[in-house]
C-alpha cells in the first residue's frame, strides 16, 4: 500500500485477525473485517498503523494497531463530500447529511470532510446517526488559513440543522477551529499528545 494515511482515514482490513492489538471484549462480538477501522494519532510501532474501532454504542471505542500490507481499501472524510455522492446517501434526510450538503454548494479554499458518526454512516451505510446527532468536519490545512474565509465557514455551521464541530488539520496536528476563533490559542492534538499553542502551524521541539 503507497497511500499516505492520515488520522480520521477509514481503513478496510483482509481480515479480522489483522487487527492487532486490541483486548476489549466487545470488539471480539461487534467488529469485522466488512467494517472500517479509523486511522487516530499515535507514534507508529514497528511501521505498524494506529488504529481506532468503533462499536455500537458511543462508549464503545478500543485502540489498536494494523499492518499497511493488512489495508485492501482506504477512504479519506474529504471522498464522503463529493456533491454529486451526498444526495444519494440513504441519509439525506438526517440533519447533519442536509448540513454537509449545504457545506458542499459551496466553494472553499481548502479541502474539507466528514468525521465522526456522519462519516462512519456515509461509508458504510449503517445507521449510526439519527436525527439528534452532530456533524464533526475536518479542514486539511497545510498552511495557515484566513480567519475571515474560518469565520465564514463557522457562520455557515451555524444556521441551527445541527451541532457542528470543525477541526483543522495542519502538518503538526489538528486543533478546534471554535476554540482557535474564540481564544486566539488552541490546544492542539499531536502524535505525542496535546500541546497548547499560540500559532497551530508553527514547528516546535516536543
Amino acid at each position: 500500500m503507497t497511500t499516505t494515511l492520515r488520522p480520521h482515514d477509514l481503513l478496510w482490513l483482509r481480515a479480522q485477525d489483522a487487527l492487532e492489538g486490541v483486548t476489549e471484549p466487545w470488539v471480539a462480538e461487534h467488529w469485522h473485517a466488512g467494517l472500517p477501522v479509523v486511522v487516530r494519532r499515535d507514534v507508529a510501532q514497528d511501521g505498524r498503523i494506529p488504529v481506532g474501532v468503533r462499536g455500537l454504542r458511543r462508549d464503545q471505542r478500543a485502540a489498536g494497531w494494523v499492518k499497511p500490507e493488512q489495508v485492501i481499501r482506504v477512504v479519506s472524510p474529504e471522498q464522503l463530500v463529493a456533491p454529486q455522492e451526498l444526495p444519494r446517501s440513504p441519509f439525506i434526510s438526517q440533519p447533519p447529511v442536509q448540513l454537509a450538503l449545504q457545506l458542499a454548494q459551496f466553494s472553499w479554499p481548502w479541502t474539507w470532510g466528514v468525521t465522526g458518526s456522519t462519516g462512519y454512516a456515509l461509508a458504510t451505510g449503517i445507521p449510526v446517526i439519527h436525527a439528534t446527532s452532530d456533524l464533526d468536519v475536518l479542514i486539511r490545512a497545510p498552511e495557515p488559513l484566513s480567519t475571515r474565509d474560518l469565520a465564514r465557514w463557522q457562520q455557515q455551521l451555524s444556521g441551527g440543522l445541527c451541532r457542528a464541530d470543525t477541526q483543522v488539520e495542519t502538518p503538526n496536528g489538528g486543533f478546534a477551529l471554535a476554540e482557535w476563533l474564540r481564544d486566539g490559542r488552541v490546544m492542539l492534538k499531536t502524535n505525542h499528545g496535546p500541546r497548547l499553542v499560540s500559532d497551530p502551524w508553527q514547528r516546535e521541539d516536543s
